[in-house]
């Protein structure tokens, strides 16, 4: 028994983020792929629908006027029916669709370019049939003032258009798979090939043969012509003894009869969608002088006998010998109803009469293949039945590729709504595959990560009700003290506001593709400046008798672009970034009161108050002090030492503050360039969590885990400033 290779079709869309429904990936193609493509398939449509004259007056008509009128619009008409820019945008699209494939190590993104594609093309195909029919009763409509034999003659064209509707879009369909097919193996074969080695059975991108079917753009696959062209016609109605189904059923009997009754139903399948394995089974109907032939000349006569003995044989026959008829008799004739002449008298003559009220067409043709049908006896019948099961095995093959396709066009969202391409395209969602021409805002417009800085004002409630008891304005205070001030300096480095809060301000950064990998430091610069504009503030504030701001600041990076909401216009941020902000900016009572008269010039300590449970998240059991401090979470200090260098920092601190935190720490030293002539000192603290009592703040020891500070205290920039100084002298 020969060794059957085996193909299971799938497509398999790893990575890929879905889009804002959760379910489907977000799709753009180029605007003007589209409208060359909408084109192009208008242009097949009205030349297989035969309605070239009536689309063509229609034409002459819209260019009746000036002449700079009637050459910008013949133009445009022949920009819009070139065919050749249509192939060539769609070269240009899948080229680039590959080598961003390549540049982001996932060739589905590739895989979803082509899907897109082929949705878009059966999509179109029905709306353009629709806009062409629309646009011919427009026509036939504004030709009935003119002369009655052209608007006569026009209708009837219309009417046979309507009435051809599967054969018109049948037509289009092949001429468009054509050009893919060209393209295919002119371009993008020897490109994949070039990007990504040569392709293999175990290889993510063996899907690309189901892109290379002919089923591809039929409404079911089961359309007659296309089959008896290119596979096999089997039969259509459910009375038909050749149906594709019970033919399965009858192959997948052959099959068990040589492998055993014991072979699953999904082994039968992936034998049948290799249509070689047909040719080792049973050979081509001749026989051949050698041990593989006369086995498979054995084989070849136990399929002949079981196709007799389901009584098929004669159809399997028949379909062969009515494609040449095809041609002649349908669509007059139905092309199922042809075939079944060639084997049943009573529907033959039926047929015959049919012909006959025709008038003008011949039954000899039908005669001559009933004839052919009824003399094929011995070998020749071999030779049919070896012949069927190969082609067989191909059109179950493209039908099983072809519903892989289908069901993976519904995880594609063309998405033509330009509101929800911004909503997925703000989320980091959307997919978009654009002409070269078109993409280079796109591609720097990519956020690759984001940084988000919380604000936050301690005791806001007393604060807004102390000033109200002294007949003070609380909001004026807060904008001219701090929003307003902060606002001045979000262009400055690259930060947007997120949204306030009455008592605090969000802040964002967001890391581009292509732009200088700086958001983490020069958030802790806006930071510290923020922190130094408050303070000045407030020492106005204290000379003047009026209450001062005490701030707490949280610093988040996240190696990911932030989510949106949409409301009308406005974009809200959905970001994990912006929780933990929350944590690291707030500033817990109880800790307050026991660090505040010892914190020193550090601002900022955490401290673990209980054991951790075995499933607990361990910022639960975290109390945070965070007063006129900066503190950063570990993947912000982790991409800080990335975007910048990062030196160990030994200063001599004065004797009151050397001994204000008992436990170990490290501090660093950096500059950030912030503009290109302007660059700024910050002073990093990295510091252990020590475990506490937290009746008394007592420390029992120290975990692994770690905080961070961007220092604000002068009295360390002071140090610094010293320490250089005195090196440089």
């Amino acid at each position: 028994m020969p060794k059957l290779a085996t193909s299971t079709p799938a497509v398999v869309l790893e990575g890929l983020a879905v889009g804002v429904d959760n379910l489907r990936h977000d799709v753009v193609l180029s605007p003007r792929f589209v409208e060359l493509g909408r084109a192009q398939i208008a242009r097949l449509i009205a030349r297989h629908g035969e309605l070239d004259a009536v689309l063509s007056a229609e034409v002459v008509r819209s260019t009746q006027g000036p002449a700079w009128m009637r050459n910008q619009a013949g133009r445009t008409a022949q920009q819009k029916n070139d065919p050749s820019g249509w192939r060539s945008a769609l070269a240009e699209l899948l080229v680039g669709s590959l080598n961003r494939a390549k540049k982001e190590a996932r060739l589905s993104v590739d895989l979803l370019a082509r899907l897109a594609v082929t949705k878009f093309v059966r999509t179109e195909m029905n709306q353009q049939f629709l806009q062409v029919l629309e646009r011919c009763r427009v026509q036939v409509k504004s030709c009935d003032n003119m002369r009655q034999e052209r608007a006569h003659e026009y209708r009837e064209r219309l009417a046979a258009f309507q009435v051809r509707k599967r054969i018109i879009l049948r037509k289009t369909g092949q001429e468009i798979f054509e050009t893919l097919r060209e393209v295919e193996k002119s371009t993008l074969a020897r490109t994949r090939r070039s990007l990504f080695g040569e392709e293999t059975s175990d290889e993510s991108y063996f899907t690309y043969p189901m892109f290379l079917n002919r089923l591809l753009f039929s409404e079911d696959g089961r359309d007659d012509y296309l089959c008896a062209e290119h596979y096999v016609m089997m039969g259509n109605w459910d009375r038909d003894p050749d149906r594709y189904g019970r033919m399965r059923e009858i192959a997948s009997g052959f099959l068990r009869s040589i492998y055993g009754e014991e072979v699953s139903a999904e082994a039968l399948d992936s034998w049948m969608n290799v249509p070689e394995n047909a040719r080792e089974l049973v050979g081509t109907g001749t026989p051949e002088d050698s041990a593989e032939g006369i086995a498979q000349q054995e084989r070849l006569a136990a399929w002949v006998r079981l196709l007799e003995d389901q009584q098929v044989m004669e159809n399997v026959i028949a379909s062969y010998h009515v494609v040449p008829l095809l041609s002649e008799y349908a669509p007059r004739i139905n092309p199922q109803q042809l075939k079944n002449a060639l084997i049943d008298r009573t529907e033959c003559d039926r047929v015959e009469r049919m012909i006959q009220e025709h008038g003008k067409l011949s039954p000899n043709s039908l005669y001559a293949a009933v004839a052919k049908v009824a003399s094929c006896r011995g070998a020749e019948r071999a030779k049919v039945a070896a012949r069927f099961l190969g082609d067989f095995f191909h059109y179950h093959r493209d039908l099983r590729r072809l519903e892989v396709v289908n069901a993976a066009l519904d995880s594609v969202n063309l998405a033509g709504n330009e509101r929800l391409q911004e909503l997925s395209r703000v989320n980091g969602t959307l997919y978009e595959f654009l002409l070269p021409e078109e993409q280079v805002e796109t591609v720097a417009e990519r956020v690759l990560r984001h940084v988000v800085m919380k604000a936050d004002v301690r005791d806001s409630t007393r604060l807004t009700r102390t000033m109200m008891e002294k007949g003070l304005n609380p909001a004026s205070y807060f904008s001219l003290n701090f929003y307003d001030p902060v606002n001045k300096l979000l262009e400055k480095y690259g930060a947007q506001k997120v949204f306030l809060e009455g008592d605090a301000i969000i802040l964002a950064i967001l890391e581009r593709e292509g732009e200088p990998g700086l958001a983490v430091s020069r958030m802790c610069v806006l930071a510290r400046e923020i922190i130094e504009i408050v303070r000045g503030y407030n020492e106005l504030m204290q000379r003047s008798g009026m209450p001062q701001l005490e701030l707490g600041i949280g610093i988040t990076s996240q190696e990911s672009a932030p989510l949106y909401l949409m409301d009308g216009e406005h974009q809200i941020m959905i970001s994990e970034a912006l929780n933990e902000s929350d944590r690291l900016s707030s500033c817990n009572k109880k800790a307050r009161k026991v660090m505040e008269p010892q914190a020193g010039p550090f601002h900022v300590y955490a401290f673990q108050a209980a054991e951790l449970d075995e499933n607990g998240n361990p910022e639960d059991v975290i109390l945070s002090y965070n007063l006129g401090g900066i503190r950063m979470n570990e993947n912000a200090f982790r991409k800080l030492q990335q975007e910048i260098t990062l030196e160990p920092l030994k200063v001599r601190l004065p004797a009151a503050l050397a001994v204000s935190d008992k436990g170990d720490y490290k501090l660093f030293s950096a500059t950030v360039p912030v503009d290109r002539d302007i660059f700024r000192k910050i002073v990093v603290r990295e510091s252990r969590i020590p475990r506490i009592d937290p009746a008394d703040f007592a420390v029992k020891g120290w975990t692994e885990r770690s905080y961070y500070e961007i220092c604000t205290d002068p009295a360390i920039y002071a140090a610094l400033e010293k320490k250089k100084s005195a090196s440089k002298s």
